[in-house]
């Protein structure tokens, strides 16, 4: 039976841990440590990062990590903390009394704490900190004492009242701010580091009686009330509002909960050879091997966050840079910075990644707080990963992973010049990225016009229909004030390469009286607005752009992708310059061709189409069709010519036919004249072909079935293209026809029919033998269950995840954000299934019809083709059910290229390097 003793806090200790018990705390520190890296999931990232260090002999303060199941223990019992932790930690706190020589609440040499938060996953500034925990009246004195220092005392206590004061009992900070700002005026000084030892007393007991007050609360003055009560307060923070925002936009999953580290303070405060600094191993922007980070000389790490004081340049050359009068650190403490230097080169070495270091010197001697990998740019992620690699500090398949592939899409498109101010007048999602300036139009007609006579338009609307696509080809980018990431003018724009803010709700539009308001500020036709893809920011006025540079890193790290990757990464283009955009990037084929898109780009192919629609009897049909055949025959042309020798998948029509025909009213007359027709003839005609739900309405295979003629029409002209493009290039030209929303397999047993009817007519008229392939897109339910009987007929299989997505869910994607936006933040899903492919249910329909296809057809050759084919996550999922390629809009291919790679790597089946 174990001794026991009674501490201050008022619990009964146990000398010696049971040997069943859990293992809550895991200490580091003297060259030592309980765990290491591979112990994140238990320690998360800033614990398992300072066990690696402590245990590597680096400078870093003793402490010790409680685990991340804290959090799921302090919810079980009741929101109160259990006693087997509070021993856990009161024993934890011993050990380190002996290693520090210091106590706990001691009024001879007190032992302060930092208690601070750390995820799996760094999430920074999203959960909380407290430093110079143990600060009380009676320490503050003692450490004045220890010190011969009564301000550094002073200031340290004045720090703690205002940090736990806000962090563990509701005060916010302002009250802090405005008490200061009025002592600051009072003595006519300008930082509280001017204050003296008596003035800086004052200010601790005005931060007090504004606490009492204001908030009805007073400071805690027992060290263990403090602990108990901070430790809290960070478990509680991992349920905060900014960071449950922050985990969804990140998908980092809301059960992992954060441990909780506790460690000895070492103070930057304590004198004019003392400070606080955040350093770089690698400048985070560019990506260069030199230090980068700033310091603030006798403060404490909150100070960099804070803002209240100007931090310093850590080197000679960045303070020059910079034009900034007072010294960096590398002049002031030349001796610190030469250690800090070393130090960085050393972590970096042992994490094999560019470190973001918090670093403290107390009087002269460096600490190192904590270490985590950097965030940077893309551009840095590029040529940190690739210098690695050469350098032999990271393998080429680690420098692949390193590179997060949506990342990519900064690097491929202009973006606004970082030194300009933003006038942000409001926000909206970053639906596609990129950014662009230009006169504010309302609809796509004006955009047509605009663009015409040279002039740089945004298409600014409440949202997008296919009615303004030839509108959105003419704009420099679009504005809407509804939908999601998964919207028509997200997706549009996403595989036409142009920035996208959708969902800008703070935005008014109003079509009508043509205006736009935001912040106050009306806009109208012709002024200058800027938005950003990137961000999803809406600026007044033009800002200044920087183009997209490729460096040679790029083109390396994508030829080191190509090697790894087993999957093809195919683009859905449907015009020529989108082939050959996506031909730039090493696409190896055409994977989705809308041929929908064709008619509603141009006027000419617009009007043919709406005549046909429009036809009274046979002979109208027919002269329609002879008229719209030459033009989709050169069409299909130039695809074949834009990607000679690669496979193109061309879909045949899908959308209802009431889609090309005009639904506002201002344009129904216009459209109603050039046909020669009355009006109402033009709305009767509307009213017959349009659909209760056009998602679930006659479209797809049904238009094939119900209007065949215009699917021969599409077919002959693909297979005539097909020679004619084989004759040029002299290379065989081998068209692959999708038939959309098959959901029998007597569907596309009956187009199939008719397309081999066609092949041998014009083998029989050309003289000349071709191949084809006929397939079809999975993205009905019914097609994926009954995949075994389709794979009869069909060569190849690509699932419309978009449309999948819809239809098993039940859920259309353009009323998709709401809702999504709400379960993500709810906790009811972790991601959004339209812009990540719900793997567990679309994706189980994905890998039954795989199963059952490849069962009938061993060659059907599978793959997929909406949004999701430039999505990492879906990415891997393709690779494990061994598609063989993805297909996604031209701007993506490098992501899609980078995705396939890192799945390949993941799962093991890449070819040795």
């Amino acid at each position: 039976m174990s001794q026991a003793s009674v501490r201050s806090d008022g619990l009964q200790i146990a000398k010696e841990r049971p040997a069943a018990a859990v293992k809550w705390i895991y200490a580091f520190g003297d060259g030592k440590a309980d765990g290491g890296a591979t112990d994140r999931d238990i320690l998360g990232g800033k614990g398992a990062n300072l066990a690696e260090m402590a245990s590597s002999g680096l400078p870093v303060p003793p402490g010790f990590t409680i685990t991340t199941e804290i959090g799921r223990a302090f919810h079980e019992n009741g929101g109160v903390l259990p006693d087997e932790i509070k021993q856990a930690v009161v024993l934890a706190l011993g050990k380190l009394e002996k290693q520090t020589g210091k106590k706990f609440g001691s009024t001879e040499k007190p032992l302060l704490i930092s208690v601070r938060s750390g995820a799996r996953t760094s999430m920074p500034g999203m959960m909380d900190t407290i430093l110079n925990l143990g600060m009380n009246t009676d320490t503050a004195d003692a450490l004045g004492r220890q010190t011969g220092n009564d301000w550094f005392a002073l200031d340290t206590l004045r720090r703690f009242t205002a940090m736990y004061g806000t962090v563990v009992q509701g005060v916010d900070h302002s009250a802090y701010e405005e008490v200061h700002e009025n002592l600051l005026e009072k003595y006519e000084l300008g930082d509280l580091q001017d204050l003296s030892a008596e003035e800086m007393r004052e200010l601790i007991a005005a931060y007090k009686a504004a606490m009492l007050e204001d908030y009805d609360v007073e400071f805690h003055q027992d060290p263990y009330e403090q602990l108990w009560s901070a430790i809290i307060a960070v478990i509680e923070s991992w349920n905060s509002p900014r960071a449950r925002v922050y985990r969804a936009a990140h998908n980092i999953s809301d059960e992992w909960g954060t441990a909780v580290t506790i460690q000895a303070m070492v103070f930057g405060n304590s004198g004019e050879t003392s400070g606080t600094g955040v350093a770089f191993t690698r400048d985070p922007s560019t990506g260069e091997d030199t230090l980068f980070g700033e310091f603030i000389p006798n403060a404490q790490g909150e100070d960099i966050v804070a803002g209240f004081t100007t931090p310093r340049s850590i080197t000679k050359a960045a303070r020059k840079a910079l034009d900034q009068a007072k010294l960096s650190l590398e002049e002031l403490l030349p001796e610190v910075f030469k250690g800090l230097q070393a130090l960085a080169h050393r972590v970096e070495r042992h994490f094999g990644d560019m470190q973001d270091i918090e670093f403290t010197i107390e009087d002269g001697h460096l600490w190192l707080l904590q270490t985590r990998d950097g965030k940077r740019s893309a551009t840095a992620s590029i040529r940190i990963a690739v210098e690695m690699a050469k350098a032999k500090v990271i393998s080429r398949k680690t420098a692949l992973l390193r590179v997060d592939p949506a990342s990519l899409d900064q690097l491929l498109h202009p973006g606004i010049d970082p030194k300009a101010r933003r006038p942000v007048i409001g926000r909206g999602l970053p639906a596609a990225p990129g950014a662009a300036t230009g006169q504010i139009v309302f609809t796509a007609h004006d955009a047509v016009e605009a663009s015409e006579t040279g002039q740089r338009v945004i298409l600014v609307r409440p949202e997008t229909n296919p009615d303004d696509i030839h509108g959105m080809h003419a704009s420099e980018g679009v504005l809407t004030s509804r939908g999601g990431m998964t919207s028509h003018a997200a997706v549009v724009a996403r595989g036409m390469g142009k920035p996208c803010v959708t969902g800008a709700g703070q935005i008014r539009i109003d079509v009508q009286a043509g205006e736009m308001s935001a912040s106050g500020q009306t806009f109208k036709p012709g002024d200058l607005i800027t938005i950003d893809g990137n961000t999803g920011e809406v600026m007044a006025g033009s800002l200044p752009m920087v183009q997209p540079r490729l460096s040679r890193d790029f083109a390396e790290l994508m030829e080191w992708a190509d090697a790894e990757r087993r999957m093809q990464v195919r683009t859905n283009a449907d015009l020529p310059e989108d082939a050959m955009v996506a031909d730039s990037f090493g696409a190896e084929g055409i994977g989705l061709c809308r041929t929908e898109h064709m008619f509603q780009e141009y006027e000419e192919r617009l009007f043919a189409m709406r005549q046909l629609i429009m036809a009274k009897d046979a002979g109208e049909r027919s002269a329609a069709l002879n008229e719209l055949l030459p033009m989709q025959r050169e069409d299909f042309v130039k695809l074949f010519l834009a990607m000679p020798g690669k496979p193109v998948t061309i879909r045949l029509l899908d959308p209802p036919l009431s889609e090309f025909l005009p639904h506002r009213a201002s344009e129904q007359r216009e459209v109603a004249e050039k046909l020669g027709i009355t009006l109402d003839q033009l709305q009767e005609r509307l009213t017959q072909l349009s659909d209760l739900n056009p998602v679930l309405g006659n479209r797809g295979a049904r238009v094939a079935i119900t209007y065949p003629e215009i699917a021969d029409m599409q077919v002959r002209a693909i297979f005539e293209a097909a020679v004619l493009a084989g004759d040029k290039t002299g290379l065989p030209v081998v068209p692959e026809i999708m038939v959309p929303l098959i959901a029998y397999n007597n569907e596309l047993r009956h187009i199939r029919q008719r397309i081999d009817r066609i092949a041998s007519k014009i083998i029989e008229e050309k003289g000349k033998p071709f191949d084809y392939l006929v397939g079809c897109i999975i993205e009905v339910p019914r097609a994926a269950i009954r995949a075994d009987f389709i794979a009869e007929v069909a060569d190849f299989f690509s699932f419309g995840t978009n449309d999948l997505t819809q239809t098993a869910l039940g859920l259309s994607r353009d009323d998709a954000s709401v809702v999504m936006s709400k379960y993500i933040r709810e906790g009811v899903v972790a991601m959004d299934p339209f812009i990540n492919l719900d793997v567990e249910g679309v994706g189980e329909l994905i890998r039954i019809a795989a199963e059952k296809g490849r069962r009938v057809n061993p060659e059907l050759s599978l793959s997929i083709s909406g949004e999701h084919g430039g999505d990492p996550v879906s990415i891997q999922f393709c690779q494990e059910l061994g598609m063989q390629y993805v297909s996604c809009s031209p701007y993506r291919v490098p992501v899609a290229k980078l995705a396939a790679a890192q799945a390949a790597i993941r799962i093991g089946s890449a070819p040795a390097a």
